[in-house]
């Protein structure tokens, strides 16, 4: 049996993490990780009375950063696999049994669970649609691999792809379309399955005003290239 482990980073869930943790628990009796990114709320609280292990981090680094403390959690303590998810709830936990089988069963290296295969209430505005259909094309064009859903942050990992994201080349602020580049480079395998993503509950997103969309873009950008010049692994 494979040691497993889920990891949720978490910033300011406070309303949202204890729905997200009864959730998960519904699912899989595997270790739950919150990754607590500075939150100034009460999400440490929350979560550790509903039985979650907390990592801390002293302020807000970012959400890569958040979720690479959890991959390198994971490799400290010898987990095999594990799944990410945000702490927002707009993941399903149901899906994380199809998504730990379909990683364990040595089918792939990473599988991801496509809102866009699925039959999903999860609407997108404008400019995020644009930019996921960006993506995907950009993928296709430099990998091959036909990627539906470029930003889905409910992803299955198991132990080498984590290893390989606790290098400092991982990026600390967003983790999308660039890291599957990343994977495809280093000949790791990825798969998507369909999977439900709900609206936000509180309708935030790390990508919300022209500012912070613009930033994106160029990050995003700016990491694919850094990718493509940069040696194969």
């Amino acid at each position: 049996m494979k040691k497993r482990c889920i990891i949720v980073p978490a910033y300011n869930e406070e309303k949202n993490i204890v729905a997200v943790i009864s959730d998960i628990r519904k699912y899989s009796a595997d270790n739950i990780v919150i990754i607590d990114d500075g939150s100034t709320d009460s999400t440490v609280e929350v979560a550790r009375r509903a039985g979650a292990l907390i990592i801390r981090h002293p302020f807000n680094l970012g959400y890569g950063v958040a979720l690479q403390t959890g991959y390198k959690y994971a490799l400290k303590h010898h987990y095999d696999v594990l799944v990410q998810m945000d702490g927002d709830g707009q993941h399903s936990a149901k899906f994380i049994p199809e998504l730990f089988r379909e990683v364990e069963s040595s089918d792939c290296d990473v599988a991801i669970g496509s809102r866009f295969l699925a039959d999903s209430q999860y609407r997108a505005g404008f400019l995020k649609s644009a930019g996921i259909k960006l993506f995907r094309h950009m993928i296709w064009w430099i990998t091959g691999e036909k990627i539906t859903d470029p930003t889905s942050g409910y992803q299955c990992l198991n132990r080498k792809v984590f290893e390989f994201f606790a290098d400092d080349q991982f990026p600390y602020d967003y983790p999308d379309a660039n890291v599957i580049i990343m994977l495809h480079r280093a000949g790791f395998k990825i798969k998507e399955i369909p999977a439900e993503m709900m609206p936000n509950p509180e309708e935030r997103s790390m990508h919300r005003g022209i500012f912070t969309i613009s930033y994106y873009f160029f990050k995003m950008f700016l990491s694919i290239f850094i990718t493509l010049i940069r040696k194969k692994q």
